[in-house]
């Protein structure tokens, strides 16, 4: 069997249903121009028959690419170990092939980080449009985040269960597929759509990382990972502004949903460069394809190591499942993360989503707000280099539970000039840097961490889980700020630095240090702490 054949159980049923996607978005495309003549208003027009055989098929066309990328279980045993485990040598060099990686990966990102950062964009015009009220608009970004927490675990136990490859093509689909929300003739239909692309943003995001990890050498592990975040967030966000200023004024706000079916198939047809998990492959049981992948990525076959597990070790990996993470080996480290996610989402979504107009309520004017947030950001701009840097050189825990922990600090600050009822723009301009240096610095190394920590068999659960607390702490955020517990300045913050400190002390006590290591010691590692 091909290695090829190991990521596509039916190549003609996945291309199949690649084409009939596609159809089905060209399908709504008529009515989109025909609205050209009014702005491209569609709103309360009804749906043709085009349009509503195009709906049918993206979920067909879904359906039968699933059905070609699910890999052959027949094929691949998983009782236990496999018989052998592969690694690439630690002093292998990043070749040609792991930068490609790295660049595909890259572009995918920034493709994933594009989809949620453009509602921003999309919200003004949507809401004058359907001419529903800021709050009614305001259920759209919650949806959104709903599907991200949903999708963060759905897609996780996804590659876990069928391959890294399979799982980030899927996202591609549902990238493709949900581009209709641009001709979505209702509100109500938007807030489908996007909770759908919501769940293939949220899922595409830790099995990025989880991939990379599994597939670079150790020592050079961390400082990718974490770049890629970086860098990949900031070009996603980079392409939701550069396409709302180019597409919005000459096609609408609508323009920028549309934009799903190109960079979905970007994804698609860069996949022959996405190789399925060397480890993955290994732990199924499929030992020549995993051989082959790491051969590919080492430069040269004798590069590649293999170890024949001790018959006395045979039972050392954990045959749980699931729930493992939460109450077995793993369970201090993944909740330490958990929380320190859900208090970032409250962080990001909530008190700085409601800092301008809580500058605003003690007497800041609204200009003076932005001024002092554009300062702020530009002052912490710096601080994705320092992450890095300190992950890669200094240590990884210690790098991050340092930033989770300076992130307390910073709310407790606001928390200090809230109590104090001080007005000093020098305060408040230092405080929030901090807030973002810190902040940034904590969600740049949360998921990667994540994803160097877990066994095999549940990497990719345990990324999403840790990824999906990020965003149930932003879905908080935005129900705070509908309960207006936001308006409380300097209680918010404090509420919010008490569960990020405790994140930093829980990790402090059960993390372990992933520089420099294999993942297969990392493991030993967490077991060594527990016995």
């Amino acid at each position: 069997m091909t290695s090829h054949s190991t990521s596509f159980h039916h190549p003609a049923a996945f291309w199949a249903g690649c084409a009939a996607i596609i159809l089905g978005v060209l399908s709504h495309v008529p009515m989109f121009m025909m609205g050209a003549h009014t702005g491209y208003r569609m709103a309360g027009m009804p749906m043709d028959n085009l349009m509503l055989s195009g709906m049918a098929l993206i979920p067909a066309g879904l359906a039968l690419a699933c059905y070609g990328l699910m890999p052959r279980f027949a094929l691949m045993p998983r009782s236990g170990l496999s018989p052998m485990q592969f690694h690439v040598a630690d002093s292998v060099p990043l070749n040609a092939e792991h930068w490609k990686l790295v660049t595909v990966l890259l572009v995918a990102l920034a493709v994933d980080v594009l989809k949620p950062a453009t509602l921003g964009f999309v919200m003004p015009g949507m809401t004058r449009e359907y001419e529903v009220t800021r709050e009614t608009a305001g259920i759209l970004p919650l949806v959104a985040l709903t599907g991200t927490t949903v999708g963060s675990v759905l897609w996780g136990r996804i590659a876990d269960l069928f391959g890294r490859r399979p799982a980030i093509l899927l996202s591609a689909l549902m990238f493709v597929g949900t581009a209709i929300c641009g001709a979505m003739p209702s509100f109500a239909w938007n807030l489908a759509m996007c909770f759908l692309m919501g769940a293939s943003a949220g899922g595409l995001l830790p099995i990025t990382f989880t991939l990379m990890a599994e597939t670079v050498p150790a020592r050079h592990r961390g400082w990718l990972l974490v770049a890629l975040g970086g860098i990949g967030t900031s070009g996603g966000y980079l392409l939701a502004a550069g396409a709302a200023a180019w597409l919005e004024p000459l096609f609408s706000w609508r323009s920028l949903w549309l934009l799903g079916l190109p960079t979905g198939l970007i994804i698609i047809f860069l996949g022959r460069y996405i190789p399925e998990s060397p480890r993955f492959l290994a732990r199924a049981g499929l030992q020549d394809e995993a051989r082959a992948v790491l051969a590919r990525y080492a430069g040269n076959s004798s590069a590649v190591e293999v170890e024949v597990p001790h018959p006395a070790a045979a039972g050392a990996e954990p045959v749980a499942g699931k729930s493992a993470l939460l109450r077995g080996q793993h369970a201090a480290i993944t909740w330490g993360l958990v929380v320190a996610g859900v208090a970032w989402g409250l962080a990001n979504f909530g008190f700085l989503l409601w800092l301008p107009t809580n500058l605003g309520r003690m007497g800041m004017d609204a200009s003076a707000a932005n001024a002092l947030l554009t300062r702020s950001a530009l002052l912490a701009l710096p601080g994705t280099a320092l992450v890095i840097w300190m992950y890669h050189r200094w240590s990884s825990l210690k790098s991050l539970v340092s930033f989770i922990a300076l992130t307390a600090m910073a709310l407790l600050l606001f928390f200090v000039l809230g109590m104090l009822k001080l007005q000093s723009s020098a305060a408040m301009v230092a405080a929030t840097a901090l807030l973002l240096f810190a902040s940034s610095g904590v969600i740049a190394m949360l998921i990667p961490y994540a994803a160097e920590i877990y066994p095999v068999h549940l990497r990719g659960t345990g990324s999403g889980l840790v990824a999906a607390g990020s965003k149930f702490g932003g879905i908080l955020g935005a129900l705070c700020g509908v309960l207006g517990l936001f308006s409380h300045f300097a209680a918010s913050a404090l509420l919010i630095a008490l569960p990020m400190a405790l994140a930093a002390v829980m990790l402090l006590r059960s993390g372990v240090e992933t520089r420099g290591r294999r993942l297969e010691d990392i493991q030993q590692a967490l077991g060594a702490q527990r016995s």
